[in-house]
């Protein structure tokens, strides 16, 4: 099946679309009017094929004024919220940029579990001064909301970030690699007393709760980017096309007008680039992957020899159908693991 996507990364509204997937996405898609939501299915509608049972998710700020909203996104054809939580911590809240309290977050969840029969939200750990029992209180506090996929994302310091100049200039103090991993294991059993298991490396569901739309990419599906910042795969029959657009909105607008898209980057993948994003997504998954299909895509088979150091190693495994896992002990270094099988 061919699945096509819409990404917006960096501006108000995102649009994904796949035969089983809608997702609005990027930037305050929350932010429309439940109208514009309308509209836009609307418009899909008469240009997809989309399947009876299809995931239409939007993400949404916790705010008061946007959980008002809810009501009237459901009624435009939203069946799926994702809320940006982040922490139930307000001094966090408002260390992390965040707007909204957390008063206003446990109402938008409970608002939205009210509207809609699925839900997420996400929550970042690993923040400054955080200790494990910290953390362990306020994870039990966010599933006591009995969500049925939650978004757990380990805080990182990207360079050239105002986070990373805090912490060079020792204003704020992450925790250390052993609390990190304490972090991890209390996040993982938690989770599964809780009954939302990891299925992916930073997400958690119950059984067949799990993210139609984030799933293309971590199966290596094909998606399509459509708006500023916005990043596409599309197989031609020439091969896998790797596509990004303008970042500034008022650029890409200006593209679309005069050129009719705003792609700016249009490459084709060779068979090691197809291998390397395979191996780098697919290993996110607590499935993991199918070293035949890496053999499809690349012409080459991983080396046994790796894996077999990696097994001896505890951190990856074959399942009973033979597909290439991470193993729980592997989780936490996955980038390590990654980069070790891809050499």
């Amino acid at each position: 099946m061919s699945i096509g996507h819409f990404a917006c990364l960096n501006a108000p509204i995102a649009i994904l679309i796949a035969m089983c997937s809608i997702f609005f996405g990027g930037g305050t898609p929350s932010l429309m009017s439940p109208s514009t939501v309308e509209a836009i299915l609307g418009q899909i509608a008469r240009r997809w094929s989309l399947a009876k049972d299809v995931e239409i998710t939007l993400e949404a700020n916790p705010t008061s004024v946007e959980a008002s909203r809810f009501k009237g996104f459901k009624a435009a054809g939203v069946n799926r919220v994702s809320l940006g939580v982040q922490a139930l911590n307000d001094i966090d809240l408002r260390e992390l940029g965040r707007q909204h309290s957390v008063a206003e977050a446990l109402m938008a969840v409970e608002i939205a579990n009210s509207v809609f029969q699925r839900t997420s939200f996400d929550l970042i750990y690993g923040r400054a001064q955080q200790t494990p029992a910290a953390w362990r209180k306020e994870l039990e506090l966010a599933l006591a909301r009995q969500p049925e996929h939650i978004s757990l994302y380990q805080l990182t310091i990207e360079p050239d970030t105002m986070f990373e100049r805090m912490v060079k200039a020792g204003k704020m103090l992450v925790p250390d690699a052993d609390t990190q991993r304490a972090l991890w294991d209390v996040t993982q059993e938690v989770t599964a007393r809780y009954g939302l298991p990891a299925y992916e490396v930073s997400n958690h569901a119950r059984p067949g709760a799990e993210s139609r739309h984030n799933l293309v990419y971590w199966r290596y599906g094909e998606y399509a980017g459509v708006g500023p910042g916005a990043h596409g795969r599309l197989v031609t029959a020439r091969g896998r096309r790797a596509q990004s657009t303008e970042r500034h909105p008022e650029m890409w607008l200006t593209c679309v007008e005069t050129e009719g898209h705003g792609v700016v980057e249009d490459e084709l993948l060779n068979s090691e680039q197809e291998g390397d994003e395979f191996l780098l997504m697919g290993l996110r998954l607590r499935e993991g992957i199918d070293p035949q299909r890496y053999f499809l895509l690349t012409g080459k088979k991983l080396s046994q020899s790796r894996i077999s150091e990696l097994i001896g190693d505890g951190l990856v495994e074959f399942t009973r159908d033979n597909r290439l896992r991470v193993s729980s002990e592997g989780f936490p270094v996955l980038d390590a693991v990654v980069a070790d099988l891809a050499a």
